[in-house]
């Protein structure tokens, strides 16, 4: 185990250049005294580390210093195919490169770890997209992704969900983002950081005009922070439900899952009958009926009054298309209704 940490301090000195001892800890989630022990075993063996005093100090390695230690070990061969998104990496233009790169990693592995490598590929298969849900065309992914890797201004026409429909801007691509089977491109606009989905990019025209990407920024933090404030920016209004411990555990796999979490985790306890209290966040009236509509009779709105209003009216007009005969059965749950393919039948 110390072996392997020493291994990998070496290797981000090398990768990173100059690192604090909090910043090696936090890498590799140890405390700041095992950095200490660990730098001083690797002067011990000769490695040439150094210590930087002062603000802007850290432990470096000797200019021109690198190591040639490569190995892999069976784990990491194995995590090494299974992280191949051929799918993507096509997306992006990189289909081809990755296959080369995969052949020449397997070439250079020892028979034993080439084995293991595409015994994992046989054995395990990612499919990000949900259920039902066709890849969106993007044409003009590879042209951002190329802007991106260069630093080059992009001049693009958007189409936006409101007035005005379609609109221009010349943006700093600073990266693209897969998330759900959707590409998103985050770019910097008019001083401001934003997102932007692919799908919706109707023209590129990459420009010579190179920009100075913000050394601080860092795409997965941005991209973090983002969904965290989309999704509390979506949902802004709350309702109040009643509804069947069924139709509760059926929500997963109708509802958005940011309502179907809040809306587990407010349920009060179930009455004699099978029925419990929540709140479950909304967008709108108008959002919130077209879901709520999904889970039938299982479901009664409280709060708020216009909601409630709704699927009153509803349920009026469904009663008049739909009269039932006098032997007809009623209140058969929506939730005995298939989510997906028969698995293990």
């Amino acid at each position: 185990m110390r072996a392997s940490r020493l291994v990998s301090l070496l290797l981000l000195l090398q990768t990173r250049g100059r690192m604090t001892a909090q910043e090696l800890a936090g890498e590799l989630e140890v405390s700041v005294r095992t950095v200490y022990r660990d730098v001083e075993s690797l002067g011990a063996a000769g490695v040439p580390v150094y210590a930087d005093r002062g603000p802007a100090g850290g432990y470096r390695l000797l200019d021109g210093y690198r190591t040639r230690l490569t190995g892999l070990t069976a784990p990491e061969a194995e995590a090494l195919f299974l992280a191949g998104m051929p799918g993507p990496a096509a997306e992006l233009g990189l289909g081809p490169v990755v296959a080369a790169a995969e052949l020449k990693v397997l070439a250079a592995l020892p028979d034993e770890l080439a084995d293991r490598g595409g015994r994992m590929r046989q054995r395990f298969h990612l499919d990000a997209p949900g259920w039902f849900r066709h890849p969106e065309p993007t044409p003009h992914l590879a042209a951002l992704a190329r802007a991106v890797w260069e630093d080059r201004l992009v001049r693009m026409r958007y189409r936006r969900w409101r007035a005005p429909r379609e609109v221009i801007r010349v943006v700093a691509p600073l990266g693209v983002v897969l998330k759900a089977g959707r590409w998103y491109l985050v770019a910097r606009c008019d001083e401001q950081i934003r997102t932007y989905r692919v799908g919706a990019v109707l023209d590129v025209l990459p420009s010579d005009e190179r920009y100075e990407r913000p050394a601080d920024f860092d795409l997965a933090a941005y991209w973090q922070d983002w969904t965290r404030r989309y999704e509390q920016d979506v949902y802004r209004a709350r309702a109040r439900i009643r509804l069947t411990v069924a139709a509760l555990e059926f929500m997963p796999y109708v509802f958005p899952p940011e309502m179907s979490r809040a809306a587990r985790a407010a349920a009060g306890p179930p009455d004699e009958h099978g029925w419990l209290e929540t709140i479950v966040p909304i967008e709108s009236v108008r959002h919130a009926h077209t879901e709520l509509l999904k889970l039938g009779a299982e479901v009664e709105v409280l709060e708020p009054a216009e909601l409630r209003d709704r699927l009153a009216r509803t349920a009026h007009a469904l009663a008049r298309l739909y009269p039932a005969a006098p032997d007809t059965a009623v209140g058969t749950s929506v939730v005995d209704a298939p989510t997906g393919p028969a698995v293990g039948r």
